[in-house]
């Protein structure tokens, strides 16, 4: 497979008009130096199945492939589709572009084994993506995602931290979580108004999943949308006494959520789930 006769992005770019559409959340990264990092991530991905979203016109989708991987790329965008044509003849039968809307592709449909998830996520959808696959986790060897700085911080927040929230309890409880390293605006084509991380996780072997996932969703859903309560009010229309449930965590029913461990809503859920 030789990539080096394909012409270089910004010419790719060019010849297709693919000027960024802001709608699909687009911000091309054409850099080759920081797309190779990009992959480098993912660790040793030589053989092994990797899925990315959001190829655009196929600089990730490069450096993923001159790692040895074998590609899966979902793209929305017709035009990426077509310009991304000449990289799956070189490519060489280790890439496959799959037209449409990743939020309604469940990994299952698109990786016969256990695959790696790397992806400069569109900042329009990167967090509900990344909530679909948490409830996909046996689909996936780990995922090495590039986020806004915002929801990255989100990710591995500590609690009593303005950053901590939902986001952080569900990623934590299921995923060993760790921001890489950041890249500035001037990365990205056009440069958008955020930095952006990139951020690694690899689903733990002991985590919660079925009823238990369900009912941590429901107890955090509640929890921290009204963060500022406490506990005996944001907990309440659950199905249980809020002190119940506060109790299971072993704490007051006065404390507010952004104070409790991850592990703490976990005893919550479960406490829910047991009745």
């Amino acid at each position: 497979m030789d990539l080096s006769r394909l012409p270089r992005l910004a010419e790719v770019v060019r010849a297709a008009g693919l000027a960024p559409d802001r709608r699909l959340g687009q911000h091309f990264l054409l850099d080759p130096a920081v797309l190779a990092r990009v992959a480098a991530s993912a660790g040793p991905i030589e053989g092994r199945p990797v899925v990315e979203v959001g190829p655009g016109p196929g600089g990730l989708t490069r450096a993923l492939l001159e790692r040895g991987a074998f590609v899966t790329a979902i793209e929305k965008d017709p035009r990426c589709v077509e310009a991304l044509r000449p990289l799956v003849a070189a490519a060489e039968g280790r890439l496959r572009v799959i037209g449409g809307d990743a939020l309604r592709l469940p990994l299952a449909e698109v990786a016969d084994a256990p695959a790696t998830v790397v992806a400069n996520l569109p900042y329009n959808v990167g967090t509900a993506l990344l909530v679909g696959w948490l409830h996909e986790l046996d689909r996936v060897r780990a995922m090495h995602l590039m986020f806004q700085r915002e929801v990255a911080l989100r990710l591995g927040a500590a609690p009593g931290g303005a950053d901590y929230g939902r986001l952080s309890v569900l990623a934590q409880l299921l995923c060993r979580v760790e921001r890489r390293f950041d890249l500035p605006p001037g990365a990205f084509q056009p440069p958008p108004k955020v930095r952006s991380s990139v951020v690694s996780l690899w689903p733990l072997e002991s985590r919660p999943e079925g009823t238990r996932l369900r009912a941590l969703e429901r107890v955090t859903a509640a929890a921290f949308g009204q963060r500022r309560k406490m506990l005996r009010s944001s907990l309440n229309g659950l199905g249980q006494a809020p002190e119940a449930l506060a109790e299971a965590a072993g704490v007051s029913a006065t404390a507010r959520a952004e104070t409790l461990a991850p592990a703490q809503f976990l005893k919550m859920a479960e406490r829910l789930v047991g009745g």
